[in-house]
């Protein structure tokens, strides 16, 4: 779930994890709830959609509180889809129960990576692009984004699979697996724009692997818009205002 903490700007979001059982707090504003996401829309007939994942031991309700804070405009209208991770033991937890994209294994987060995990949550991830299709999304119309362990399934679905979407939001995150940006590069797939965001004394995540993935991107030859923040693990007013900004110019073209 996600502390509010007074900030210079407005509020201060730091996500904290659940408790390991199956609790789910009851959102004040949805228009669907199921076992396996949230959904919020801006208005009605949704013309975009960004599928928006939770970090570790949190859920889909995590970043619901977000949506107001953007304050997006109602034409187009938005839907917002909030999936749950399921649950997973987590090692560096000592093998506790969460929700979780992938296993975590040491506390390097970048060292020993859950290959097989990062690539069952990156396919649900597929699944869900092609749910809002069928629902009438137009393709290309689809943002992907995420938080910590999200930023990172989000990142690696963009780079390593051939999906319709329209740019990826990454905050306070890194990429999961080493290859991913040189499997993009073959694919000649690096026009997609990509904001990421990242605390500058962020204790969970460190800076320089937010900075080493925004370089590599760049590199590789993506629209990479990388913000920094004086900001713990968490999402920050300002940041909440820079995001807003790179989502209307992505759907207004």
């Amino acid at each position: 779930m996600l502390l509010r903490w007074p900030w210079p700007g407005g509020v201060l979001y730091q996500p904290v994890p659940l408790p390991t059982f199956d609790f789910l707090s009851e959102p004040s504003v949805k228009t669907e709830q199921t076992p396996e996401r949230v959904e919020l829309e801006t208005g009605a007939d949704p013309a975009w959609s960004v599928i928006w994942l939770h970090g570790l031991g949190a859920d889909g309700h995590d970043f619901e509180p977000v949506v107001a804070e953007l304050g997006l405009s109602q034409d187009p209208a938005v839907r917002f889809v909030f999936p749950h991770a399921p649950y997973r033991s987590v090692t560096v937890n000592g093998g506790m129960r969460m929700r979780a994209w992938y296993d975590i294994r040491s506390v390097d987060i970048a060292a020993a990576p859950d290959a097989e995990g990062i690539e069952a949550s990156s396919q649900r991830v597929v699944g869900l692009i092609d749910e809002q299709i069928d629902r009438g999304i137009a393709p290309g119309r689809i943002i992907l984004a995420g938080f910590s362990q999200g930023g990172a399934i989000a990142l690696h679905t963009a780079l390593t699979r051939n999906v319709p979407i329209a740019g990826v939001i990454a905050l306070s995150t890194y990429l999961p697996l080493p290859g991913d940006v040189d499997l993009a590069e073959k694919r000649h797939a690096t026009s997609l724009p990509l904001f990421l965001a990242h605390g500058t004394f962020d204790p969970v995540v460190p800076l320089a692997l937010g900075e080493a993935a925004s370089r590599r991107l760049a590199e590789a030859g993506f629209h990479v818009a990388w913000r920094t923040y004086a900001m713990p693990h968490a999402v920050s007013p300002g940041e909440i205002d820079d995001i807003r900004e790179w989502l209307d110019a992505v759907i207004r073209g």
